[in-house]
């Protein structure tokens, strides 16, 4: 689906709400895969805070049980085709392979109410997403990922590679955070 999205010659540029438009009833989990994924991979600085904008929205309504909708200002941004096909280039091996492994199993995981806890950690992982803080996208954004990708094929097993990949990147942003308030805490002290 995403492929032929990104090959259809209509119109220059494409458009968030032109993804959630496509992607019908998967729309929240495979926009929160198709944003959260990119940081998964060294991209540019500043990255992870645009992309995980529309996480945060996104995750929002997973929790709350809401159908995907995203504000004008989020949903109106796009990125030319060209852009996009090269993205989809990067994510289709990834997404095959994963398609491959996926499968229903241990689907009460991955359906409502743990859909809404799922949102709720999905939330978290997002605002750690959006902060600058050094080595903090790249965990929480493949927690997001798994969860997504688990919501979207019912399967729990995807959902608890999740939840361990939250749990460590929870634990590196703690850690990273840690050190750089022991850091400054230092760097004042010297100073007086």
């Amino acid at each position: 689906m995403l492929w032929q999205l990104s090959t259809e010659a209509e119109g220059e540029r494409i458009s968030i709400g032109d993804l959630l438009a496509a992607l019908g009833d998967r729309a929240t989990a495979a926009l929160m895969f198709i944003f959260a994924f990119p940081n998964v991979l060294p991209t540019p600085p500043g990255t992870s805070t645009i992309l995980g904008a529309p996480l945060i929205f996104l995750a929002a309504q997973l929790m709350l049980g809401r159908a995907p909708w995203l504000p004008a200002f989020v949903a109106k941004r796009s990125m030319s085709r060209a852009d996009f096909r090269r993205l989809v280039k990067r994510i289709v091996p990834w997404l095959v392979r994963a398609e491959s492994l996926l499968r229903p199993r241990l689907a009460l995981l991955a359906r409502p109410p743990m859909e809404y806890l799922i949102g709720v950690l999905s939330l978290l992982l997002a605002v750690l997403l959006v902060l600058p803080i050094p080595l903090g996208n790249m965990l929480p954004a493949l927690a997001i990922s798994l969860l997504a990708l688990g919501v979207m094929e019912r399967d729990g097993v995807w959902v608890l590679a999740g939840f361990a990949a939250a749990v460590a990147g929870v634990s590196l942003v703690s850690g990273v955070v840690f050190a750089m308030a022991k850091a400054a805490v230092y760097f004042f002290a010297q100073l007086g």
